[in-house]
């Protein structure tokens, strides 16, 4: 390799961190490589996640809803948290799903939101690992337009009961706990649902092409009758699960870079190594310009997210500046994927390595937790005044 700038992190991007983000950098690094790497792509063949092995584990790392404060959480910068979500994906999308649903999602929806008594009971045992969450928003006929949910709850006695169906819910047949959104009389209301309520069904959703590595669910809610003090008290309207989907969204436009530096790194050294012609693929001009343009994105990518965390960890972060993230750095993560598979030719679309994997995933990213479509809309919006969606 060449003995100029380090060709993983060619802007020295890293070194702009303080040394405790480097520190959580290195010790995610180091468990990714010997708990996650080697057995990452046997998850993804088989459709499986090792989820309260990996729970516990993570819990133990402090990576569970490690940017949130007290209840055992760690309180970590959100730029220490972003740095976290780039690792795990470097490894695979599923395992940052995995962590950014249980503490971005299912936790934050509880610490923001939450009563007292309800951060008490839940998330000291989410930070460790010990009770999983999942988060019920999208539905079968509501994906991008969460206002047009049909899951309802209604009061009854002092009760409220729940009826309806959620879809696509990581960890939610695994989960203790449920933070499920539902329409009222009182506007969009959530609730904190353990799983074992009677009427409360996840069933597990097969045959997925990409997310392999992670556990996806239909959840079920037929009369599933909850205490009052089963609400999340302090919100109304859809200003509740955007909130925490904000919070996903950052991570995920954070993890992204690690899956696309993953894909340039495997066919930086795929073409360093591979001889075609009695010299190494990386000698040709073709190979040199696609390496050059990964190496662009790449770094880009590493910059807008670092940025972005610097507005979130100043208090300044604005939900269309998350969108203006995780738009542009999932359509560069995709990009370096997609071209890095064919640097790697038959390879490419092999388990042996990791590109298509990545790249199948990312196809997934382009769409959860707000389309590119829907990205762009917050976009224009934010730069013209006027809401496209309608």
């Amino acid at each position: 390799m060449s003995t100029g700038p380090d060709p993983l992190d060619f802007l020295d991007l890293d070194a702009e961190f303080g040394d405790e983000d480097r520190a959580i950098r290195d010790t995610v690094r180091a468990f990714a490589a010997d708990h996650l790497t080697p057995y990452v792509a046997g998850w993804y063949e088989t459709g499986t996640l090792p989820a309260r092995e990996l729970a516990k584990q993570f819990g133990e790392l402090g990576l569970l809803g490690m940017h949130l404060d007290g209840y055992g959480c760690a309180g970590t910068t959100g730029t220490a948290y972003g740095i976290a979500c780039r690792e795990l994906e470097a490894v695979d999308s599923g395992l940052r799903s995995f962590v950014s649903v249980q503490g971005s999602l299912a936790m934050y929806g509880i610490h923001r939101w939450g009563s007292a008594e309800q951060k008490e009971e839940w998330l000291p045992r989410m930070a460790k690992g010990e009770a999983l969450g999942c988060f019920g928003l999208t539905e079968p006929d509501a994906g991008s337009d969460p206002g047009g949910m049909r899951t309802r709850a209604r009061r009854d006695g002092a009760d409220w009961v729940l009826d309806g169906t959620k879809m696509w819910i990581t960890n939610g047949t695994v989960a203790d706990v449920a933070v499920v959104w539902a329409q009222t009389d009182e506007g969009v209301r959530g609730f904190v649902v353990p799983t074992g309520t009677p009427g409360f069904t996840a069933n597990e959703v097969e045959h997925k092409l990409s997310l392999r590595a992670s556990l996806t669910a239909e959840l079920v809610l037929d009369g599933v009758r909850l205490p009052e003090s089963a609400a999340l008290p302090e919100v109304r309207g859809l200003r509740g699960p955007l909130s925490c989907l904000n919070e996903a969204r950052y991570g995920i436009l954070f993890g992204v870079v690690g899956a696309a530096r993953t894909c340039y790194e495997t066919a930086l050294r795929y073409t360093l190594e591979r001889e075609q012609f009695g010299r190494p693929l990386a000698g040709f001009q073709l190979t040199q310009r696609k390496l050059a343009d990964l190496l662009v994105e790449v770094n880009r990518a590493g910059l807008v997210a670092a940025r972005i965390a610097g507005l979130k960890d100043a208090g300044t972060l604005r939900p269309a500046q998350v969108s203006f993230g995780k738009l542009a750095n999932v359509r560069s993560a995709i990009e370096v994927a997609r071209t890095a598979r064919g640097m790697l030719g038959a390879n490419g679309i092999s388990l042996e390595y990791p590109v298509m994997r990545h790249m199948a995933n990312l196809e997934t990213v382009l769409t959860y937790e707000g389309t590119e479509e829907m990205h762009a809309l917050s976009l224009g919006q934010a730069v013209t005044g006027i809401a496209a969606f309608r």
